[in-house]
């Protein structure tokens, strides 16, 4: 199976000539860069850390790169109307070229979403917000003209000029939830992401939305799947160490559930953890960087992994 590498920054804790430098780097050496949509940082610090909003960051890293797809992983829905998402999405596409992938999501940071004013619904709202989301994006991303009503959003007649230079442009859903999320990817995304998660985990997550895809009378293999993995990398032991105790300093009580999904261990040892997830089912493998980060890591990382797992 092709495996896509990339790598997903967080715009935060850092200027936006350092991150501008660093999608430069990326942009020779991996498969895709994205963006997360957060107005606050992620793990919430209670709005203390500098952080970019979301779209107009896309719209710079868009400008910036030449070579890889790039992303967002992923637009909270109840953050933006679903058209002006799908009018965006077209407008970033023509910026770099048909390079653009747009990721969806039900949300989770109640923290920013509480402190800009939106309302944060309980789970199974923002599920429906994000299935309704969905439909008018595709239909605005492939159809002349759309029309939709529905108990959250609408649309009249709706064009959305110029049309993405992509024939079509790849929308992903990303979440883990096995009775809603995974139904609503398997009937409408083109791919699906999963965040912090285990190599194990992942793979019976996998297999749930195969089912889901039989259900949809959907081939599975036309479905993408990527991960997220924390990038905590380190070139020693000692320094492996150090990246734990900072992992463990930033995420709190999620502490256990995100290591699980961590690249927690040494470059010899990532190549093993990444061709686990390969080989169960991951079709795109992405290394979330939150500033600060072991420089000389990343940098084995980009001239020493990638290499020997592509």
């Amino acid at each position: 199976m092709d495996l896509r590498l990339g790598v997903h920054v967080g715009q935060q804790n850092m200027t936006m000539t350092d991150m501008r430098q660093l999608w430069r780097k990326l942009d020779e050496k991996v498969d895709w860069i994205s963006a997360w949509d957060h107005f606050y940082e992620a793990p919430p610090a209670g709005g203390t850390i500098d952080h970019f909003e979301a779209m107009t960051t896309l719209g710079a890293l868009a400008a910036e790169t030449r070579n890889a797809a790039i992303g967002v992983m992923v637009l909270y829905v109840g953050y933006r109307n679903p058209a002006s998402i799908a009018k965006a999405a077209a407008t970033l596409d023509h910026i770099s070229n048909g390079r653009f992938e747009l990721g969806l999501g039900a949300g989770w940071h109640v923290e920013e979403a509480t402190a800009f004013g939106y309302d944060f619904p309980p789970i199974g709202t923002r599920l429906d917000m994000l299935e309704e989301a969905t439909t008018i994006i595709r239909g605005m991303l492939t159809q002349e003209r759309t029309t939709f009503n529905g108990s959250h959003y609408s649309v009249e007649n709706a064009s959305n000029l110029p049309m993405p230079v992509q024939e079509r442009l790849p929308i992903w859903i990303g979440g883990v939830g096995e009775k809603r999320t995974l139904k609503i990817v398997a009937e409408q995304a083109d791919g699906w992401n999963a965040a912090y998660i285990s190599a194990e985990d992942f793979a019976r997550l996998n297999s749930v939305l195969d089912q889901w895809c039989e259900k949809a009378a959907r081939e599975p293999a036309t479905l993408d799947r990527s991960i997220h993995l924390t990038f905590n990398l380190g070139t020693t032991q000692a320094s492996v160490d150090a990246q734990r105790a900072q992992l463990r300093e930033a995420w709190g009580p999620a502490t256990s559930r995100i290591e699980q999904g961590a690249l927690l261990c040494t470059p010899n040892e990532a190549v093993d953890r990444l061709n686990q997830y390969r080989e169960n089912g991951a079709s795109m493998i992405n290394i979330a960087l939150r500033a600060p980060w072991d420089e000389e890591a990343l940098d084995a990382y980009l001239e020493e992994v990638i290499p020997q797992v592509r």
